[in-house]
């Protein structure tokens, strides 16, 4: 039986897994702490890097946390150990949202039969540019929901119509981000107007990308300039892939599994070649959110709009290095 003693060299591999997680206006609201005794990583919330205007339940904190507790789950199993993941352990200890044991060898996957996901993570990267329109294959598309479906979510891909209606939706909730003082101070603050500015935040201007020259997708402008005469325009795609992520409840723990669902089936989609982009703004809006199901009360509760197809990779976001706090007992090593 091999000792649940582990170094730190994996450790700092599955952390740098871990952060390099998408999460909104990349706030990276999440810290580590190392229980030794246990070998238990404890992902913990930052709320200092939280959005008091765009996400005052914290909500996208949650999903933002899960994404990078599947990226620990997929770097766990891919150095050979088994994992067992716990949300919300400690009602005592809100900031707590998940925990991560390593517990020994592992017989198989702790994610499911793929075992590409570890090398998709670095590949992983939001694309806010012009896709081709290259529908994708339906075969995909399964593969994608059951993804998501593994984690304890809903991945819908809505006909024309109803993803017409959907985008419609977003553009209004863009249009309110944009005249909304602080809400469009609060986005203003995350961008990276300096190009040389040494930042391991928010989104550097190169990570924005353009907007729609024909407004039917409405991407989101992260400098709420409110003049789009003033942005840089682009045809984009005339018939966009959305899917829709729904859970059956709106709890904190549903929170967590919807973003575990969305990073795997964002790594999923990476592994075959697929770009994504994130249409949140109608999320930040209750009204706004609760119209996204077209039959609100009984199709779920929505968590994400996802944007899919084959276009230009998008650059990578900055990183912050995740201290790892071992406590007073200090890492123990081989």
């Amino acid at each position: 039986m091999r000792s649940t003693t582990v170094d730190a060299s994996l450790l700092e591999a599955c952390l740098t897994a871990a952060i390099a997680a998408p999460s909104i206006f990349n706030t990276q609201p999440w810290r580590f702490r190392l229980a030794p005794e246990t070998v238990t990583l404890q992902v913990l919330a930052a709320p200092e890097r939280g959005l008091r205007h765009m996400d005052p339940t914290g909500r996208a904190l949650h999903l933002s946390v899960g994404a990078s507790v599947f990226n620990l789950r997929v770097s766990v199993a891919h150095f050979g150990w088994h994992a067992v993941t716990r949300l919300l352990p400690s009602p005592d200890d809100p900031e707590l949202l998940a925990t991560v044991r390593l517990t020994g060898p592992a017989s198989r996957p702790a994610t499911g039969r793929r075992g590409d996901l570890y090398e998709a993570i670095g590949r992983r990267h939001s694309s806010r540019f012009p896709f081709s329109g290259r529908p994708l294959p339906p075969q995909l598309c399964a593969e994608l929901t059951e993804a998501a479906h593994t984690e304890g979510a809903l991945l819908t891909f809505p006909a024309v119509a109803e993803t017409d209606r959907l985008l419609r939706v977003t553009a209004e909730a863009e249009h309110r981000n944009r005249t909304d003082h602080d809400r469009a101070a609060e986005s203003r603050r995350w961008i990276h107007r300096d190009p040389d500015a040494l930042t391991d935040v928010g989104l550097p201007q190169t990570a924005l990308g353009p907007q729609d020259a024909h407004e039917r997708l409405p991407m989101r402008d992260f400098t709420a300039q409110r003049h789009t005469e003033r942005l840089t325009a682009r045809p984009f795609e005339t018939k966009p892939v959305i899917a829709l992520l729904t859970t059956e409840h709106d709890r904190r723990a549903d929170w967590l599994r919807a973003g575990q669902a969305l990073q795997h089936l964002l790594l999923v989609a990476t592994v075959h070649g697929v770009r994504t982009s994130l249409l949140h703004q109608p999320m930040e809006w209750p009204d706004l959110r609760r119209s996204l199901s077209s039959t609100p009360g009984l199709m779920g509760h929505p968590q994400m709009l996802i944007r899919l197809g084959y276009g230009p990779d998008g650059p990578a976001t900055p990183r912050r290095v995740a201290p790892l706090d071992t406590g007073p007992t200090g890492l123990r090593g081989d």
